[in-house]
């Protein structure tokens, strides 16, 4: 293989996975969302539960919440969570339509890791 393809081919392959490696920054943590009531046109009160690697609560985050409709076109909406107890935070927004939606969570915790996580909520009813 000449040189110049054999180059070619190794920048392809380092370009390819450079984007699926964890980077050092970032928090090894996961993130549940709780929707009360259940996902509908207006007001909502959203519950993350934040843990890391280990399982264990994660304290002391600073976590915003962004909420965008599955499709373009939309304005999103904004919160942002507070700890309510170890590892449990909350925030209040407003769906403003029916239809899917994913809830962007970013922030840092404690240690100064960031955290970034999208989590789809599907099926936003429409108000009664």
């Amino acid at each position: 293989m000449k040189a110049s393809i054999r180059a070619a081919v190794v920048l392809l392959a380092l370009a390819l996975t450079s984007g699926c490696q964890h980077r050092e920054d970032e928090a090894n943590v996961t993130v549940e969302l709780r929707v009360e009531p259940p996902p509908k046109v207006g007001k909502a009160h959203l519950m993350l539960d934040v843990r890391d690697a280990g399982g264990k609560p994660v304290e002391g985050a600073t976590l915003k919440l962004e909420a965008n409709m599955s499709h373009a076109g939309m304005k999103p909406v904004f919160a942002d969570a507070r700890e309510v107890k170890p590892g449990q935070y909350e925030a209040d927004l407003e769906w403003t339509m029916a239809g899917d939606w994913f809830v962007l969570v970013t922030g840092k915790l404690a240690d100064g890791k960031a955290v970034r996580k999208k989590i789809d909520v599907p099926g936003v009813k429409k108000a009664d």
